[in-house]
């Protein structure tokens, strides 16, 4: 695996001679999906000969790793910081594209890297929209509707198509001549069984995120709530779902509290959660595990990110719902009083128990897989031919 501080001069070439896809995933949630859409993909065309610059999930569907990517996940004003390794990692793919040729370039989440790529490829001739061979194509739509919604026409100059996960997302489109489709989100997907239950008897789950930055200012906040709540007579153990060894790293720095570690993807049962706002979050609710949201993060970034968000809430599952499913207990407000008496009436309140059930049924039915067609469908009909 290549040092997170370094990138090879160039990609190296398909191991077959010649690839049809070529997937970016540069989040450890977007390796998750990737993968599964690869998978699906290769179940109606198992000639699909696929690259990727993702992770593990990605590599183990089948696709040919070109580069750790999830390896250099980045979040906030800290992505400046690695500047000079994207603008180098954009020019590598540039080259890789143009040498190589795919059918199409799949670009999964993390438009702030994937939509730079998509314009470089675009600025090159390299896709079809700039008259080139290759379609680019993007699964998990940015979250125009929260922040800087004017991405989407840059979207429609560069993209061939979009697929995305929530229903309200293709009316955030119709204004630009983007093909977008309704694909069902990856964690109601037929067949895909979810890494969290709910168990009334289950321990606490403590999920502080997947990007470093995010979980060194969150776990802490999260650890002392958990802290506070054992020392008011709860009576749970608790876990934490780390996505990576970095992550994990982070996390046995913060204290030596007894909690169990859990690597992400293996099931675990809860009976209450405290979340960060991220993917996971979302997981949670489906399963109707009550909880709360908490929201950290460095001073200057959250002043801008007051300042460009145009959502009322953080978390996806308040926002589908139109009511608060999770609390958002944010920067300062995130104090362990108020988090422990979170995790009190998720453990004790059976009427939050039970609305929280109700929600889940309802968030299930919105975020189903529609009867047109499912993420390796869309897919394929991009590659064409069998």
């Amino acid at each position: 695996m290549n040092s997170p501080k370094q990138l090879p001069s160039s990609l190296p070439p398909p191991s077959n001679g010649a690839v049809d896809l070529l997937v970016i995933a540069a989040e450890h949630s977007g390796d998750q999906h990737a993968a599964r859409a690869v998978r699906e993909l290769r179940a109606l065309q198992p000639g699909a000969r696929v690259c990727a610059l993702g992770g593990p999930a990605l590599e183990a569907s089948g696709a040919q790793l070109l580069l750790d990517l999830t390896a250099h996940s980045a979040i906030g004003l800290a992505a400046v910081l690695k500047f000079p390794f994207y603008r180098r990692l954009i020019g590598d793919v540039v080259r890789w594209v143009g040498a190589h040729r795919p059918r199409a370039v799949c670009f999964v989440d993390s438009s702030g890297l994937n939509l730079r790529i998509a314009k470089a490829l675009f600025d090159g001739g390299l896709t079809a929209k700039a008259g080139g061979p290759t379609k680019a194509v993007y699964y998990i739509s940015p979250q125009i509707w929260a922040s800087r919604a004017g991405r989407r026409f840059a979207m429609a100059k560069h993209l061939d198509g979009l697929a995305v996960i929530f229903p309200f997302e293709p009316k955030c489109y119709e204004d630009t001549k983007l093909p977008v489709r309704f694909v069902g989100h990856p964690f109601v997907a037929a067949g895909e069984e979810s890494s969290v239950v709910y168990d009334p008897a289950g321990p606490i789950l403590l999920l502080p995120g997947s990007r470093k930055q995010a979980v060194a200012r969150i776990f802490p906040a999260l650890l002392d709530a958990y802290i506070w709540y054992r020392h008011d007579r709860g009576d749970r153990s608790a876990v934490v779902v780390y996505p990576s060894d970095e992550v994990r790293a982070v996390i046995e720095r913060t204290a030596d509290t007894p909690y169990r570690l859990v690597p992400a993807g293996e099931r675990v049962a809860a009976s209450a959660v405290l979340t960060s706002s991220g993917t996971m979050s979302l997981r949670c609710a489906l399963a109707g595990v009550p909880g709360a949201i908490v929201y950290r993060t460095d001073p200057l970034t959250y002043l801008i990110g007051r300042m460009v968000v145009k959502v009322s809430q953080l978390g996806i599952a308040n926002l589908l719902l139109g009511e608060t499913m999770y609390p958002e207990y944010i920067q300062g407000a995130s104090s362990p009083a108020r988090l422990a008496a979170q995790l009190h009436a998720s453990v004790r309140d059976r009427a939050r128990v039970e609305a929280t059930q109700v929600q889940a049924e309802r968030l299930r039915a919105l975020l189903s897989e529609p009867a047109h067609g499912s993420v390796g469908e869309w897919l394929a009909g991009h590659l064409g031919g069998p």
